[in-house]
């Protein structure tokens, strides 16, 4: 049903409603320590996710204004901050720890602020001796001359040093985006060379033409490749292995949508099982070494695949659950024969090579952003790719991936991601609320933040809780590292949540809402999980 404004359904009315509310809202409540800065980046978190959720424009078209309003709000040289300066004076020594400053830097009667760098600012205790107009005289042991007293301890540029409107429009090159343009370049070719229909009889031929078994064949070779490689590369190569199987179906047949979804959930879990993974498994070990617990490649397996294998199998319930089949058999095609033209043949070569190059990235040290510039310069230099196959590449996905990136660069330069993780008193929480606000946090901030930052940016708070002591003797690094590298991998309810889930909504074959709620679900029975297994398996296995 049609709305009576601008066309919208009351659904994307409601979007467009509460995304241009949640652009406002920071600034109507009290939030603490939140600089300006951090103010509008909530603003801008929210709009974006309420757009995101409620399609008031399509998904992409958001990532585009995700960046619009980061240039002109949050940049160097917006109209907010182009202009700025922080107002910054030096405190006049009066002798004996007494200071004069102006008196507009009484950030109350008991604290100043001043800088310490740029972006940064020291909060520093002070007495109140005198009041003389427009200047006070204070008493403070820690105040040195050295530190320039903030005039004005609510200015817009109080805690946040603005990066040039590059660093937001950067993202559109960056490393991933490449990943993923070799990836659909990859996909793309495949298809007009049926070699992603020669894959499927490779692939699928073990599981039978049951649809239930399709779908469990398609869960789990995306998640043992997924295990080895880029998770985002095994979801490229993946995609091309169900359009030919969901180009059976009829177009009302929403097991369309469980296969579509298969392969980013798959390749989401299945990256947990590995130190290789996925980053975050990488990022909790590399703290973990740092305070001298080294994890092998097997002991960390001996603690995930557990729980990748329930999950995968929980996955693969939902999924039928959520998406029943009307069909009763797919007919795959079994006996045919690959193209052996020549330009076939140099796509076979260049797909196995990246693919190799991918898998053995650990043993060469090559990046897979830069192995992916392998398909993309030569499929189009050996003409296997032309230009009408290349306009044909979903753009769009790499924008809304773009503004995803740019939407986590924001986040950390105005301190909006620490602050939503530091406005909890971890040490007043006992062992099993600890994992699960862990969990909960870690899953919440990588829906919309990489998986990668999330878990750069709490492992060190783990790692100060653990130092810290306050936590007590039952307090498990490994274990707390552990939770915070699985559930980062299990935030999928949205398309910016990881790179799998932009490149299967570029099949076309998802609708948002389905990612929502399969994502969210799966999240919120992986939690559980990772709480069962943090009290009744992780501990006795861990080192």
């Amino acid at each position: 049903m049609k709305a009576d404004f601008l066309g919208l359904t009351f659904a994307q009315l409601s979007g467009l409603l509460l995304g241009i509310f949640g652009l406002v809202l920071p600034f109507l409540l009290p939030l603490g320590t939140l600089s300006f800065a951090g103010q509008l980046g909530l603003g801008i978190l929210l709009l974006a996710a309420a757009f995101w959720i409620f399609e008031p424009i399509p998904i992409f078209a958001t990532s585009m204004l995700v960046i619009f309003l980061q240039v002109f709000l949050l940049s160097a040289q917006s109209p907010v901050f182009s202009e700025a300066e922080l107002p910054v004076t030096e405190p006049v020594d009066m002798s004996h720890s007494s200071w004069q400053i102006p008196a507009s830097a009484l950030k109350d009667d008991q604290t100043i602020l001043v800088s310490v760098g740029p972006g940064e600012t020291k909060s520093i205790h002070v007495s109140i001796t005198e009041r003389n107009g427009q200047h006070a005289i204070v008493k403070s042991d820690e105040l040195r001359a050295d530190h320039p007293v903030i005039t004005q301890p609510n200015h817009r540029l109080v805690n946040y040093d603005p990066s040039s409107y590059t660093a937001f429009t950067g993202t559109l090159a960056h490393g991933i985006i490449i990943l993923f343009l070799g990836g659909f370049m990859l996909a793309g070719a495949s298809v007009k060379y049926n070699l992603d229909k020669n894959l499927t009889r490779y692939l699928l031929a073990p599981f039978g033409s049951k649809p239930r078994f399709i779908l469990l064949g398609i869960i789990l070779v995306t998640a043992v490749l997924s295990a080895f490689m880029s998770n985002t590369a095994t979801a490229a190569m993946m995609v091309t292995v169900i359009i030919p199987i969901i180009a059976q179906l009829d177009p009302k047949d929403q097991f369309k949508y469980g296969l579509a979804l298969a392969i980013p959930i798959a390749a989401n879990i299945g990256g947990i099982a590995t130190p290789i993974g996925t980053p975050p498994n990488a990022i909790a070990i590399g703290a973990l070494q740092g305070q001298g617990i080294d994890i092998t490649f097997t002991e960390w397996m001996i603690v995930a695949v557990p729980i990748v294998l329930i999950m995968l199998f929980i996955s693969w319930v939902l999924l039928q659950f959520f998406f029943p089949p009307k069909i009763d058999r797919f007919k795959l095609q079994l006996d045919g024969k690959l193209n052996l033209e020549p330009k076939a043949i140099g796509l076979y070569i260049i797909f196995a090579a990246t693919v190799i190059l991918w898998i053995t990235e650990e043993f060469h040290g090559i990046p897979s952003n830069m192995i992916a510039f392998i398909p993309v310069a030569t499929l189009v230099a050996g003409g296997i790719l032309t230009k009408e196959d290349v306009k044909k590449i979903p753009w769009d996905v790499l924008w809304l991936m773009a503004g995803g990136l740019s939407l986590g660069v924001s986040m950390q330069a105005t301190g909006l991601a620490a602050w939503l993780i530091g406005g909890v008193d971890w040490a007043s929480l006992g062992y099993v609320a600890l994992i699960l606000s862990f969990a909960l946090v870690a899953v919440a901030m990588s829906n919309f933040l990489s998986n990668t930052v999330t878990a750069t940016l709490i492992m060190p708070l783990v790692i100060g809780l653990y130092l810290s002591g306050t936590m007590g003797d039952n307090f498990s690094l490994i274990i707390v590292g552990v939770v915070i590298a699985v559930s980062c991998s299990l935030a999928m309810a949205l398309p910016i949540s990881t790179p799998p889930n932009a490149i299967a909504m570029s099949t076309g074959f998802i609708r948002t809402k389905d990612m929502a709620k399969v994502g969210l679900t799966v999240g919120f029975i992986g939690i559980i999980m990772i709480l069962i297994m943090s009290i009744a398996y992780w501990p006795f296995v861990t080192p």
